[in-house]
């Protein structure tokens, strides 16, 4: 089965694929979508619409995972993460993918064991949970953490029983 992992934003989205084989996680590819910072909302939606497209056609996931909108002091900043992730999962939509969605807690209790973990701690256990070597950006780490997590909630049966 394989995961596509989306950390959306409005300037840049991370995306990581994993695949699990034997209920452990295997990686396959991240990469990020990047956005000029001066483009318009409506050009930088598409550049994350397409991107997504072009990864979705490249591994042909099964499932589609992405972070939450979690709760911003800044009410445009909140906004705009919520864009990003209309334009991330429309893909997944249009394409027939399963599509689970996951708080930044869940996603570091499932990765790290602790929901209040850094960024640096998170990127450093993705990289030891997928062997990885690479150095990674925070939002490609990010990414291939919600697709752990999604793993995760599948191998304990939390789906099956509708917990998303």
């Amino acid at each position: 089965m394989k995961v596509l992992g989306i950390d959306p934003g409005s300037h840049t989205t991370g995306y990581g694929i994993i695949f699990s084989e034997n209920q452990i996680p295997h990686y396959l590819g991240h990469g990020l979508i990047k956005m000029r910072r001066n483009d318009p909302l409506f050009e930088r939606l598409g550049r994350v619409f397409e991107g997504i497209v072009k990864v979705i056609d490249a591994y042909q996931p099964d499932i589609l995972a992405i972070e939450k909108v979690f709760f911003a002091k800044n009410p445009h900043s909140a906004l705009m993460l919520g864009h990003a992730r209309g334009a991330a999962l429309l893909p997944g939509v249009l394409k027939k993918l399963k599509i689970y969605e996951y708080s930044p807690l869940e996603i570091k209790q499932s990765v790290v064991g602790y929901g209040q973990a850094s960024k640096q701690q998170v990127k450093e256990m993705v990289m030891r949970l997928l062997s990885l070597h690479e150095d990674l950006t925070y939002d490609g780490a990010d990414a291939l953490a919600v697709g752990i997590c999604c793993l995760q909630h599948l191998k304990c049966g939390f789906h099956k029983r509708g917990v998303t």
